[in-house]
């Protein structure tokens, strides 16, 4: 007797989940750009009719979100800086290769932050705002002695505690370089740290994915609080970022290609344009990574062995835009929209957290934790990142493709020092890449860790 009701209920159970999967998806861009859309219209209700309440409630979102980051990020930077040192130890035969990958990452990373800070100094993107934040100022008044004996903690504790970040890339340094060189007795240890590395992960793209609102509360906040004033400096800062990556990628790796590598950047451009332009569209660069290591050994020709270290690698450590260029024009940002004077040893300590912090950026989407890094160690505002991630997927575009484009400069760099890099197969005329074939036969491109997957464009 009861057989028609449950079949009813089963048919309308089946009908829901039917329209479930009709219903569009929005893209994670989109939703970023609904929350600003929507963060001005709140804000500037709040304003203008003294929406008191309204102002709270953004006020109070936009700072539980800040929270949220700054909960995650000690965390996060410890266990991505011990895996990424730990698994050099699988090239211990190829310490010279190691060696010159890890200094070209450095050297083009110092010329790439070099190049964002003068971009900011020059246009002044913060210029002419004047907000006020809760944070404290930087202290510009201490000496290298100081900031030397600072970064080693005298308890591991305060460290994490205080989020003092550089003293948790100091332990994160030591602790992975230990764990390599003792070998199989810390094997239990390196699966228990990339076990807690992917919780992280999965627990800020959360996090992340609150972008939306907490993107919402921010500028709805900013609005409330200081009318329109920063609208025009985001719009500077835009073009800063894209101005800052098209000299790196135009201007700075064709004259190491040419110069160094000695052979041809319009070659090198020719065969790599096809993963640096996925790059922009999808942003992210692990999920371009099996086509930059393809374009890598098929197209410019690096040796297979030494390209499955330098692109694995340098997809989830060498970030030209995201931890270069961006932090360093972000930071002068933030510090002047708030009125925070930044000294030389502030810049010199963006440069050394953009080699050294750069580890915190593997397999996330996005420079949030960079930025996040970098505000932290310099004691900027950590409502800059709010402020930012509204215009985020405009800039990562290009932050992407800059960092894909270093990831495989640096490999025909390091190659040809080392004759491993064939000459016939990087002289040849491009050949066409299969797509699908590249990304195992699958139409859909494999995501960043925590991230959806993006379609090819």
């Amino acid at each position: 007797m009861s057989s028609a009701p449950e079949s009813t209920e089963t048919e309308a159970d089946a009908s829901t989940a039917k329209r479930r999967r009709r219903l569009p998806k929005i893209p994670f861009a989109a939703q970023l750009l609904i929350g600003l859309v929507l963060g001005l219209a709140l804000g500037y209700v709040a304003r203008q009719w003294s929406v008191a309440w309204l102002g709270t409630t953004l006020e109070t979102a936009g700072s539980l979100f800040v929270q949220l980051l700054f909960l995650i990020v000690p965390f996060l930077v410890f266990t991505a800086i011990v895996t990424s040192i730990a698994n050099l130890r699988n090239l211990a035969n190829a310490g010279r290769l190691v060696a010159k990958t890890l200094g070209w990452f450095a050297i083009t990373s110092l010329i790439a932050v070099a190049i964002g800070i003068a971009i900011g100094l020059t246009t002044n993107p913060g210029s002419g705002v004047a907000l006020t934040s809760d944070a404290a100022a930087p202290e510009n008044s201490g000496s290298w002695t100081d900031f030397l004996t600072g970064i080693i903690p005298t308890n591991v504790v305060d460290a994490f505690v205080n989020v003092n970040v550089l003293q948790i890339v100091f332990i994160a340094i030591i602790v992975g370089a230990a764990a390599a060189k003792i070998g199989p007795k810390a094997e239990p240890f390196l699966k228990f740290n990339a076990s807690a590395l992917a919780l992280i992960q999965k627990a800020l793209w959360w996090v992340i994915r609150l972008a939306p609102i907490g993107t919402a509360a921010l500028i709805g906040k900013s609005v409330y609080a200081y009318g329109w004033d920063l609208l025009e400096p985001l719009a500077v800062f835009s073009i800063d970022i894209y101005v800052g990556s098209l000299i790196v990628i135009l201007v700075v790796y064709p004259i190491l290609l040419r110069l160094v590598a000695k052979v041809s950047p319009i070659q090198f451009f020719r065969k790599a344009w096809p993963a640096i332009q996925f790059a922009f569209v999808s942003r992210s660069s692990v999920g371009t990574l099996p086509l930059a290591q393809k374009t890598v050994t098929d197209r410019l020709g690096v040796d297979r062995d030494y390209a499955s270290f330098a692109s694995p690698f340098g997809a989830t450590t060498k970030m030209d835009g995201c931890a270069a260029i961006y932090p360093a024009i972000a930071a002068i940002f933030v510090a002047q929209v708030y009125g925070i004077d930044l000294g030389i040893q502030d810049y010199l300590l963006i440069a050394f957290v953009s080699v050294i912090g750069s580890a915190a950026t593997a397999g996330l989407t996005g420079a949030t934790v960079m930025l996040t890094l970098t505000l932290s160690t310099l004691g900027l505002p950590l409502e800059g990142v709010g402020l930012l991630l509204a215009i985020d997927p405009i800039m990562d575009m290009i932050r992407t493709a800059t960092n894909v484009a270093g990831q495989m400069v640096v490999p025909v760099i390091v190659a040809k020092s080392e004759k491993l890099l064939d000459r016939e197969v990087y002289d040849a005329a491009p050949q066409p890449l299969d797509a699908a074939a590249t990304f195992g036969g699958d139409a859909e491109v494999p995501a960043q860790k925590g991230e959806p997957s993006l379609q090819p464009a």
